[in-house]
């Protein structure tokens, strides 16, 4: 059981801060500029940086968005691993990679599974994402094995014509 502070409106509003601080300072933007982008007085997105405000879902996306973030994918991380697992996935091709995983797989799980979806047990979470992980291990590695044989093999046809 988690914590009742871990979900006090303080510490959700702080931690969202700086979640979405971070999002911002990585784009490189101007803050006038993210909050123009994302709909926002600058002065309510100052607000909401430091922590005096809390974020409606919608201005978290938004200024998540136009910091050039993932915005599904980072307030998810947020709500499931906390604001050090989003912070540190930001401007990342993981992030990304999440945001469209995470999107797509109850579909996936669907499609695979028909009827029996309702019989996945809760204890299988551990053990499943790991496997899916290793599998995305090996996947990456065996593209990385394919990309340097092609780059030998079209390296040698190169040397070949050059003859």
């Amino acid at each position: 059981m988690a914590d009742e502070t871990e979900y006090s409106e303080e510490r959700t509003r702080l931690g969202l801060a700086r979640l979405l601080t971070a999002a911002v300072d990585a784009s490189g933007r101007a803050k006038c500029d993210v909050a123009a982008d994302a709909r926002l007085h600058k002065d309510a997105l100052r607000r909401v940086l430091q922590g005096e405000r809390s974020a409606t879902l919608g201005e978290a996306l938004r200024i998540l968005e136009a910091s050039r973030a993932a915005p599904r994918a980072h307030l998810l991380l947020f709500l499931v691993c906390g604001e050090d697992q989003a912070i540190d996935w930001l401007q990342s091709d993981l992030a990304e990679f999440f945001e469209e995983f995470s999107a797509e797989f109850p579909q996936a799980l669907h499609r695979s599974l028909g009827d029996s979806v309702g019989d996945v047990k809760s204890r299988w979470a551990i053990g499943t994402a790991n496997r899916v992980a290793r599998m995305l291990a090996d996947h990456i590695t065996e593209l990385e094995r394919k990309d340097q044989f092609l780059e030998t093999f079209l390296a040698g046809e190169q040397s070949i014509a050059d003859d």
